[in-house]
């Protein structure tokens, strides 16, 4: 019997510098929360989410983020 297809999440990657000068990699944001008159501006939202639900999992505050940026193969 075939398979049924499955919701395709399609994600963006973004770099992201912290005050502290340190960066992280390849953060996925969905996809679907950017574009529109918005931009990427949805992304830092969902990223700060992101880094919240980190420090609470290991107790360390978050830091502030200084920029993001979409991630690029060179």
């Amino acid at each position: 019997m075939a398979r049924k297809p499955t919701m395709r999440t399609e994600f963006v990657l973004f770099d992201i510098v912290y005050e502290d000068g340190s960066q992280r990699s390849n953060r996925k944001v969905d996809a679907g929360l950017l574009g529109g008159l918005d931009g990427d501006e949805p992304a830092l939202t969902a990223i700060m989410d992101q880094d919240r639900a980190i420090s609470e999992k290991s107790g360390v505050p978050p830091l502030k983020i200084t920029s993001i940026k979409r991630s690029g193969k060179k």
